[in-house]
C-alpha cells in the first residue's frame, strides 16, 4: 500500500470511529437502502446525480448540526419521480418523513444512532435516538459522533459572507469541544427570545437584562472557545501536512477583541452593557448589534502572507483541506480518535502528489473517510485499503 506521501502517524493507542451499517428510508433519491461496510475508508464513485452526495449527507446527520447541506428537514423527504427505487421495492408513500439509522463502532464499543424528521409534529423537528432511547436532540450526538466535511459548495467559503465562515468555524470547534454546540444553541435561544420581546414591546426590563446576561456569559464562552481553537488549528497546520499549505486562522469580532484585552468577566460585562445600550437600535433592526453571532473567521496563507480570499481557487481548496486535516489531527491527539470525514469531489481538484498526501493522512489517522468522485482511477492508490462502491441511479453495489 503506497500513498506517495508521508504522514504523521496517529498517537499510540488511537481508537476508531466508523460507520458499520446504515439504513435509509425516504431520504432524497433513496426509498429504502441497507448498506453494510467495515471500518475502512469508503470510496463512492458514479455519475453526477447518482446519489453519492446524498449518502454523505445521510452520514452527516449521524452527528450534531444541520447536516452537510444545511437543508430544511422537510426538503430531504423523498418525492415521487426523483429516480428509480434503490435496492428494494417501494412500499412507502412519496414525501414520507425521512429517517437514517446506523450502527457505529466507537472508542468504547458499538452503538446505534437513529435520526429523522418527526412526521407527527406540526413543525419540522429532528428526532434523535441513541441505542433506541430518545436523546435531547442533535446536540446530544456531538460527543459520540464528530463529523467533518468538505463539499464543492464550500469552495467559495473565503469569498462568502462572514456567517458561512463563522458556522464552519463552529463546526470545527465542536469537533474538539463537543460542549460548544450546546453553548451555541443556548446563546441563539436567548438571542431569539430577546429579539421577540423587543419586537413585541413592553417587555420587563429585568427580564431583558436576564436574557442579556445569559447572552453575555454564553457569548464570551463561545468567543473564548473559538479563539483557543483558532490558535490550536494554526499550530496544527504549521506542522505541515505534505504539500498542503499552512494556514493562519484568527477570529475577528468585538467579543474576541475584548478577550484579547482583558479577562473573561470584564468581557461579559462589556457585552451585557453593549446589549443593554443597543435595545432601541435592535428593536428597529432586529437581532442584536453586538455579540459573537457577528464574528468572522479570518484565514491567511502563512508562506505567502496573503488573505485566503486573494488566493486562486485551487490554492483556496488546498488551504481548506489543510485546515480540515489539521483539525482531524488535533481531535485524534486530544480525544483519542479521528472524526468521520466526508470528502465530496475533493480528489478531482488535486494532482497525484496532493491526493497521495491526503490519502496518507487519512490512513495515518485511522480515520473512516467517505470520499466521492466520478473517476475511480483517482482513488487507485487506495485499492486494498478502502471499500470501493459504485452508485448508479440510487443503487449501491461493490465496484467491479
Amino acid at each position: 500500500m503506497s500513498f506517495e506521501a508521508a504522514a504523521v502517524p496517529a498517537p499510540a493507542g488511537t481508537r476508531r470511529l466508523a460507520v458499520l451499517g446504515m439504513r435509509l428510508t425516504g431520504f432524497r433519491n433513496y426509498d429504502r437502502l441497507h448498506l453494510d461496510v467495515d471500518a475502512r475508508p469508503v470510496v463512492l464513485t458514479g455519475a453526477n446525480g447518482a446519489g453519492k452526495t446524498n449518502l454523505l449527507e445521510a452520514i452527516s446527520y449521524l452527528g450534531a448540526g444541520r447536516g452537510l447541506r444545511g437543508a430544511r428537514l422537510a426538503d430531504i423527504d423523498r418525492r415521487g419521480g426523483e429516480g428509480p427505487c434503490p435496492v428494494m421495492e417501494s412500499d412507502a408513500p412519496a414525501g414520507q418523513p425521512w429517517a437514517v439509522a446506523a450502527t457505529l463502532e466507537g472508542p468504547f464499543g458499538a452503538f446505534e444512532v437513529g435520526t429523522g424528521r418527526d412526521g407527527a409534529s406540526q413543525t419540522a423537528r429532528r428526532i434523535v435516538r441513541v441505542d433506541g432511547k430518545p436523546a435531547s436532540g442533535p446536540a446530544a450526538l456531538a460527543e459520540r459522533v464528530p463529523v467533518l466535511w468538505l463539499t464543492p459548495a464550500q469552495d467559495r467559503l473565503f469569498l462568502d459572507r462572514p456567517g458561512a465562515r463563522r458556522r464552519y468555524l463552529d463546526k470545527l470547534v465542536a469537533a474538539l469541544d463537543p460542549a460548544h454546540a450546546g453553548r451555541i444553541n443556548e446563546y441563539e435561544r436567548a438571542l431569539r427570545e430577546r429579539a421577540h420581546l423587543l419586537k413585541e414591546g413592553g417587555a420587563d426590563p429585568a427580564w431583558l437584562s436576564a436574557l442579556e446576561r445569559t447572552m453575555a456569559e454564553t457569548g464570551v464562552a463561545i468567543a473564548a472557545a473559538r479563539r483557543q481553537a483558532a490558535a490550536d488549528f494554526t499550530r496544527a497546520a504549521a506542522e505541515g501536512i505534505g504539500p498542503f499549505p499552512a494556514a493562519v486562522i484568527e477570529v475577528a469580532g468585538d467579543v474576541e477583541g475584548w478577550l484579547a484585552e482583558g479577562p473573561a468577566l470584564a468581557a461579559e460585562d462589556r457585552l451585557a452593557d453593549a446589549l443593554g445600550a443597543s435595545r432601541p437600535r435592535d428593536t428597529e433592526a432586529g437581532g442584536a448589534a453586538a455579540g459573537p453571532h457577528r464574528s468572522d473567521m479570518v484565514v491567511h496563507h502563512r508562506a505567502r502572507a496573503l488573505p485566503a480570499a486573494e488566493l486562486s481557487t485551487g490554492e483556496q481548496k488546498t488551504l481548506l483541506v489543510s485546515i480540515l486535516l489539521g483539525v482531524a489531527r488535533l481531535q485524534t491527539a486530544t480525544r483519542g480518535f479521528a472524526p468521520l470525514m466526508l470528502l465530496d469531489e475533493v480528489s478531482a481538484h488535486f494532482d497525484g502528489r496532493h491526493r497521495g498526501a491526503l490519502f496518507a493522512e487519512i490512513s495515518a489517522l485511522a480515520a473512516q473517510a467517505w470520499m466521492t468522485g466520478t473517476d475511480a482511477e483517482l482513488f487507485a492508490p487506495l485499492q486494498g485499503a478502502a471499500r470501493f462502491l459504485t452508485v448508479a441511479q440510487g443503487h449501491v453495489r461493490d465496484a467491479a
